[in-house]
């Protein structure tokens, strides 16, 4: 072998040496960073479960809050298709009691007679519709006074009847469904 051969070869295996020690200095070093890895690892994997289930409960709390949200507006929806002519037959309470009051004059000639069955003809259709909205009349007559249906507004003393029932009733009162729209106005036995 020449000098150059061997010099050539000497090189090789330097290399191959250097090789071969880079190797396993790269294999020590995967380890190391595998071994690092190795602890890291749980804690990555634990701050990504943790970031997880954060954003699950975050997820189940906005679709709780959806459906809360949901059911609120279908019932507040259902009250006011419930309650929609609340508002119009209130309204329409004084032109009733206007009504009620114009048939109650008394009429002498022909033609105010015939102006007097106009009205009722008026009133009761009036009346019909209002009752198929679901305005009811509140009963006041011969009854036991309810502070939630009547309204005292006079008190009088009558021994033939008990103590707390209506004597009289001096202004209608309505019900709309299951509210009170305008309480009856009542004179009550002491």
């Amino acid at each position: 072998m020449s000098q150059s051969e061997e010099k050539e070869t000497v090189v090789n295996n330097e290399n191959q040496e250097t090789a071969t020690l880079n190797e396993e200095q790269d294999s020590s070093s995967i380890e190391e960073i595998n071994v690092e890895k190795g602890t890291e690892e749980p804690s990555e994997l634990e701050l990504l479960q943790q970031q997880l289930d954060e954003e699950t409960n975050r997820h189940l709390r906005l679709r709780a809050d959806y459906e809360n949200f949901k059911r609120r507006t279908h019932l507040d929806r259902e009250a006011a298709d419930k309650y929609k002519a609340q508002n119009l037959l209130s309204n329409l309470l004084p032109v009733l009691d206007n009504f009620e009051r114009a048939m109650q004059v008394e009429t002498v000639s022909e033609e105010s007679q015939s102006l007097r069955k106009g009205l009722e003809m008026v009133y009761k259709t009036l009346v019909e519709a209002t009752e198929r909205e679901g305005l009811q009349v509140i009963e006041a007559n011969d009854v036991v006074f309810d502070p939630n249906l009547h309204q005292a507004v006079m008190t009088e003393t009558d021994d033939t009847k008990e103590s707390g029932m209506i004597l009289q009733e001096l202004q209608k009162g309505y019900k709309y469904k299951d509210r009170v729209l305008r309480p009856s106005m009542v004179k009550v036995n002491e």
